[in-house]
């Protein structure tokens, strides 16, 4: 299927492979190819029932992480990021809360360098040695995330927001937890996750379509999949309420650093999850980001010297508004933006404005074959489906639809975080 890019001057070009597999490209001309591999499957899953099996089994936290790091082990003993690095290309792959990707990008040998990428993540090999060897190494990267100020208030920042689900763990899980996975698990979490049919493939810039997809057909053509179920995943029903309203941490900081989230129930608005996201931005980055006045008289003020970080986290129920900052003074930063925010109002002028830099980013998208990647990426995980069309859509955001939202969601349950040494 071809369809156009609004105003991108672009063409997606999609297939869906005989094992399920979607398959997504963007041609585009430049030197560069890149290539993202990637499973609906990331560290908020926990709880599921395994392939062939009647019954719903929890898994440790962490591992869809750890299985990232042993879909790495070859039986042949091959390094994929030394195979990538002798053909002049890298390598990498990341675990989020919701998603596993695995990658390369590159300027030659494509044919030879995406037949690689399907082969080694759909060619597992755990054995009780290499996998008992693997918890040593995570045990140091999470030393290392343990060290990092930014990484422990952002995970505690989530670990307090929600009660019960599995988005609250850290992505690498815990020293405990990494402990207790074993084999079996690793090929049960595989054998579900990462079939073709809960895959999909996003190859972006110098590529003919028609050959990315001979490629994949005759690479999958040689493999034997098994028709899957659909999958069965468990999330507990998250309340309303945070975990922890309030929390100090004692870390080794030369300035507090303070975190204050807002949980936001979505469940029952009248609007599509894109609206939904879009109007929350729209909000909190008028009333709190770079340009804000609000952020420029905490400045001056002499609060905050650097601007504030403003992340957004989904799960099935609740979006989740981060604002992360660094302060001498972390309980009159809470204070104001507490004050700041309860005026649910945005302005005609303001909105439009906004919404011109937004539709200004979206075309600044085609720049670049990896935001392209990524935006499809995104709406593949957020969506369920890719936008072609994303500039009709920015358009028909507006004033009034943005207020009603905003009227029918509450910021009362909200938690907070200071972090600074000891006294």
């Amino acid at each position: 299927m071809k369809r156009k890019l609004n105003k991108l001057d672009l063409n997606l070009y999609s297939e869906t492979i005989d094992n399920g597999l979607n398959v997504y490209v963007i041609p585009k001309k430049t030197r560069n190819i890149y290539a993202t591999f990637t499973t609906k499957y990331g560290s908020m899953i926990n709880e599921f029932i395994p392939t062939h099996k009647k019954d719903y089994q929890k898994y440790p936290d962490g591992i869809a992480h750890f299985l990232e790091h042993k879909v790495f082990e070859q039986k042949d003993g091959e390094d994929p990021f030394a195979f990538y690095e002798k053909r002049g290309a890298s390598s990498n792959a990341s675990t989020t809360t919701d998603r596993t990707t695995y990658l390369f990008s590159g300027t030659e040998k494509f044919k030879e360098n995406l037949n690689y990428l399907l082969d080694f993540v759909q060619s597992p090999y755990f054995t009780e040695e290499n996998v008992e060897k693997e918890k040593g190494i995570i045990k140091e990267e999470l030393d290392m995330y343990e060290d990092d100020p930014y990484t422990v208030l952002y995970d505690k920042s989530l670990f307090n927001t929600f009660k019960k689900h599995p988005i609250r763990i850290s992505v690498g899980g815990t020293k405990q937890s990494i402990k207790k996975i074993t084999k079996d698990m690793l090929y049960e979490c595989y054998n579900t996750f990462y079939h073709p049919s809960n895959m999909f493939l996003i190859v972006t810039g110098n590529v003919n379509p028609k050959e990315v997809f001979e490629i994949v057909k005759e690479n999958q053509s040689q493999k034997d999949f098994k028709k899957m179920d659909k999958i069965k995943i468990k999330n507990p029903m998250e309340p309303d309420e945070v975990y922890k309203e309030k929390e100090h941490i004692s870390f080794d900081v030369v300035k507090p650093k303070v975190s204050f989230n807002i949980k936001i129930n979505i469940e029952n608005l009248d609007y599509s999850l894109f609206e939904i996201r879009n109007y929350l931005f729209y909000y909190f980055d008028l009333k709190l980001g770079v340009t804000s006045e609000f952020s420029e008289k905490l400045k001056q003020d002499g609060i905050i010297h650097y601007d504030i970080g403003i992340n957004m986290v989904q799960t099935d129920r609740h979006i989740a508004i981060l604002l992360l900052a660094e302060t001498d003074k972390p309980d009159e930063f809470i204070d104001r933006v507490e004050k700041e925010i309860q005026n649910k109002e945005i302005l005609e002028k303001d909105f439009e404005r906004k919404k011109k830099a937004l539709i200004s980013s979206y075309i600044m998208v085609g720049d670049s074959i990896y935001n392209l990647n990524s935006k499809v990426m995104n709406n593949i995980i957020r969506y369920n489906e890719v936008y072609t069309d994303d500039f009709s859509m920015i358009k028909k955001l507006n004033t009034k639809d943005a207020n009603n939202l905003l009227k029918q969601v509450d910021f009362k349950n909200t938690s907070s975080i200071i972090m600074q040494k000891e006294k």
